[in-house]
């Protein structure tokens, strides 16, 4: 008996002032998939994810665009227990002087930090150093979240995610602004959150973000899907160089896959 997918997306369309900004004719992930988009900026891949956490919604259809878990009409609370979301605009919204502790806490609540009208207990401090000691990082625990380096702040708010259990984690453009100790560890973490099982879904430019555990790719392109499938079909040189435009070379390493610009010999 196949398994209920995690979303089944059939003719989904997304438009902005009579524009349309992403159009899905059939796309499924299954529980526990992990999955990279990759595409230009403005192709649509945050659209995409604003699609599956209903932070957008498709024009109506007789039968809805968008099933989640075989359910044509989820709740937000169960879209929002099923997700944790990692990004570098979450990040630019760290502007406050509070100790690790309190940002990862702050993930029971939905907010940066405990807010004013909620009292932690004990057991909230406990889940917060647990989701820190994980992820390598418990030394951070009471240090304030303003002096800590960029790769740093990134990893706070993956434990900020990960203190609701989420069984899916999205990671869009989480490697932006990190120097390569900040993207090393990152990929890291993702390495370590898809080897529990988790769903990792990343959004990127680059193919370098893309972790082993990762087997499928889909590339978004003029707000649409322009392919959908296996990584070592997709990411060649040919189908990025298609994809962003410009002449591109893909490379491969155990796994691992970078982009770099072609040029004609001689230049």
């Amino acid at each position: 008996m196949q398994e209920t997918p995690l979303f089944k997306i059939h003719d989904a369309t997304v438009r902005r002032k009579e524009k349309v900004i992403l159009h899905v004719d059939d796309f499924e992930l299954a529980e526990g998939e992990n999955i990279a988009l990759l595409g230009p900026n403005g192709a649509g891949k945050s659209t995409f994810i604003q699609l599956l956490t209903r932070e957008v919604l498709p024009l109506h259809r007789d039968v809805p665009p968008v099933i989640f878990r075989g359910q044509e009409r989820p709740s937000l609370a169960d879209i929002k227990a099923c997700f944790g979301v990692v990004s570098n605009t979450m990040h630019d919204q760290v502007r406050v002087h509070l100790p690790a502790r309190d940002i990862v806490c702050g993930g029971l609540f939905g907010t940066l930090g405990i807010p004013r009208h909620v009292h932690a207990t004990e057991a909230d401090f406990k889940k917060a150093e647990e989701q820190l000691e994980r992820l390598g990082i418990s030394e951070l625990a009471n240090r304030d979240i303003m002096t800590m380096s960029t790769g740093q702040v990134r990893r706070v708010l993956v434990a900020r995610e990960l203190i609701h259990d989420p069984q899916a984690l999205i990671f869009d453009e989480p490697c932006t602004g990190l120097d390569p100790e900040g993207m090393y560890q990152l990929r890291g973490v993702m390495r370590q959150l898809a080897s529990e099982g988790r769903s990792v879904i990343l959004v990127t430019h680059y193919p370098e973000d893309i972790i082993p555990a990762i087997d499928r790719v889909l590339l978004i392109k003029d707000a649409a899907i322009y392919a959908d499938g296996k990584k070592e079909e997709l990411l060649t040189g040919d189908c990025m160089t298609e994809l962003f435009g410009v002449p591109l070379a893909v490379e491969s390493n155990h796994g691992w896959y970078s982009l770099r610009e072609k040029f004609d010999e001689g230049e």
